[in-house]
């Protein structure tokens, strides 16, 4: 089996006939049958139903099809990567983060960024939403991964989509909370809120705004921090609840309970920003390495 017959395959698959594959491959059209043959006889099953105008697809030949993608898009990384090596690709590459709402995207990014442009240098730089802007704006930073601001904040800016977080409560396991299985907001305004820095997370305090709108009054905040690092241990002292992405779980293990909110709120965006004037080269291949993929 050879990387040609995976690319055949995925073409014929993709547009259920033949002809218009081969037309796609620049090959003839028996040819390209007899490669499909080739390929399952090899495998010793089939991958096509095949009839006089079209070609479908078993449901072996669906579970080849993503096996398939994933090789070729292995093998075109390898590709790319060892040009990029070999054409001693160099340079530095400046990226906000929010490390709340990144540690799940961040980590795979920076692995396969890494491994496809192995000198160049990722400088990491924690900062609050607006001073993220604000960077990306001067250009001190290339590319920012944060919450989804206001549509009049990315004005001269590009924003790609990443994922979407449920948001929690979190609270010490031996808290009163921590025993339930969702919590009210009627519950929680009764509880001191731990919170992050009303001056660099202004949008953080709208969102608890509007979110405790329907009830009529918010929580009292008895302790703001400028960073998850400072948080975590406040709220893990018991002394009050903290609102955080689903996505911490996987930060705090055991130190914390995240609950769920009744009803749900409203899930946070989360994506990457630069200008749109400099989406292009290793800034494009960075945000090109935050999407997600299939598993």
């Amino acid at each position: 089996m050879e990387l040609r017959h995976l690319r055949y395959y995925v073409a014929v698959a993709e547009t259920e006939n033949v002809s218009r594959a081969a037309l796609k491959l620049h090959v003839s059209q028996p040819a390209l049958s007899r490669q499909i043959r080739d390929l399952e006889d090899e495998l010793g099953f089939l991958l096509l139903e095949r009839s006089a105008k079209s070609v479908r697809l078993t449901a072996a030949g669906r579970v080849f099809l993503t096996e398939a993608r994933a090789v070729l898009q292995r093998a075109a990384e390898a590709v790319a990567a060892a040009r990029a090596a070999a054409g001693g690709i160099t340079g530095e590459i400046n990226v906000g983060y929010a490390p709340s709402l990144t540690i799940q995207i961040l980590p795979p990014a920076l692995r396969r960024f890494q491994e496809k442009f192995p000198s160049v240098r990722v400088a990491l730089h924690d900062l609050s939403t607006e001073e993220m802007l604000a960077q990306i704006g001067t250009g001190k930073l290339q590319v920012a991964l944060t919450v989804q601001p206001p549509a009049k904040a990315l004005r001269g800016l590009q924003y790609a989509p990443l994922a979407r977080y449920a948001l929690c409560v979190a609270v010490a396991p031996g808290h009163a909370l921590a025993r339930l299985r969702s919590v009210a907001l009627a519950a929680l305004v009764r509880e001191p809120l731990i919170a992050y820095s009303r001056k660099e997370y202004p949008e953080y305090h709208e969102q608890i705004g509007r979110l405790f709108a329907p009830v009529g009054r918010v929580p009292r905040i008895i302790g703001e921090h400028d960073g998850i690092s400072s948080l975590i241990p406040d709220v893990e002292t018991g002394r009050g609840f903290a609102l955080v992405p689903n996505c911490l779980a996987c930060m705090v293990g055991p130190r914390l309970k995240l609950i769920p909110l009744r009803p749900a709120a409203r899930p946070i965006p989360v994506g990457a920003i630069c200008r749109k004037d400099n989406a292009t080269g290793l800034v494009a291949e960075f945000i090109a390495a935050t999407q997600p993929r299939p598993e």
